[in-house]
């Protein structure tokens, strides 16, 4: 397959022929089988929550944050499901791997599981466009080989939902067996379902049905425990695109589709971490999808872009 040519394509919001999808995977679990469960990498690096099928927003993001190879990336999981193009929006994003593998790092969220696609819509989406399921099943078996987490430079911790009572360190995250379908409970499971609670001390049951909530404790004893600075999380939509739940601030929530559900009117943010490892979000652009269907995508700037520290 032409990678060029299909990155072209599929930026054009075309969905590619099955044949090449099957190729594109193939090729996805040979690159993602050589990588670590929890994928070191190195600053400056540009950190993206939950795109959850919104490809234009995806392609804003990749506007403001700058396109790859002049910026590597860390995408956090849940490309699928809820927005109308789950397909092309993991399609390009799984060309940007092949293309250039050291410099995007794809790590798997609750979304990319067989049992979770079959309920919010990336299984339908792959039916419709391609009428039978071979798509949506090679896909999934790409899901199974998706790191669960990164690490930037030793000291920022990069996973989709958060900490588990069962994984107190980085090195106790590396010896899992990733490449399966999701859990429904245990530590995998908690690392994309969990969320922090800041009225929650330790640990306590999430309304979720997988998962943790998890509180300040576990979170300073993690990263203390493990020299970590910042844990950065999605999972959880945030009106502002990110925000701090504890006092602390060494636990972020960030959040990469804009209207969330094309509804819900919240921000979006991606997070830049230099090379001196200075946090700096930048926020407040805001994209209202019309007419989408027909590809017809208008723009509006929130007020004023900025960089919040």
């Amino acid at each position: 397959m032409d990678v060029d040519a299909c990155i072209e394509s599929v930026r054009q919001c075309k969905y590619l022929a099955e044949n090449d999808m099957r190729l594109l995977c193939n090729k996805l679990k040979e690159i993602l089988a050589e990588e670590s469960t929890v994928v070191p990498v190195q600053a400056p690096v540009t950190l993206c929550g939950d795109i959850h099928g919104q490809f234009y927003d995806l392609l804003k993001l990749l506007e403001v944050g700058g396109e790859l190879p002049g910026v590597s990336y860390v995408f956090m999981g849940d490309f699928v499901d809820r927005g109308r193009y789950s397909l092309e929006t993991l399609t390009l994003l799984l060309l940007l791997k092949v293309k250039y593998p050291d410099r995007i790092t794809l790590t798997r969220g609750n979304h990319e599981s067989r049992n979770v696609t079959r309920v919010y819509g990336f299984y339908d989406e792959c039916l419709a466009k391609y009428q039978s399921s071979k798509v949506w099943e090679w896909c999934c078996t790409v899901f199974d080989y998706l790191p669960l987490a990164a690490l930037i430079d030793g000291t920022v911790f990069c996973v989709h939902g958060g900490l588990s009572p069962e994984l107190p360190s980085v090195d106790s995250i590396r010896t899992l067996f990733r490449m399966q379908e999701l859990p429904q409970s245990g530590g995998p499971c908690d690392l994309l379902w969990s969320d922090p609670e800041a009225h929650v001390d330790s640990w306590a049951i999430s309304p979720r049905g997988g998962g943790f909530l998890f509180g300040y404790v576990p979170t300073n004893a993690f990263c203390h425990n493990n020299g970590v600075e910042l844990i950065v999380r999605s999972h959880q939509l945030v009106d502002e695109g990110y925000n701090y739940p504890f006092a602390d601030k060494n636990l972020v929530t960030l959040w990469s589709a804009p209207n969330y559900c094309y509804r819900c009117g919240n921000k979006a943010a991606i997070l830049k971490i230099p090379d001196n490892r200075k946090a700096i979000f930048e926020s407040d652009y805001r994209i209202f999808l019309e007419n989408e269907v027909q590809g017809d995508v208008s723009s509006t700037a929130g007020p004023g872009s900025q960089y919040f520290l």
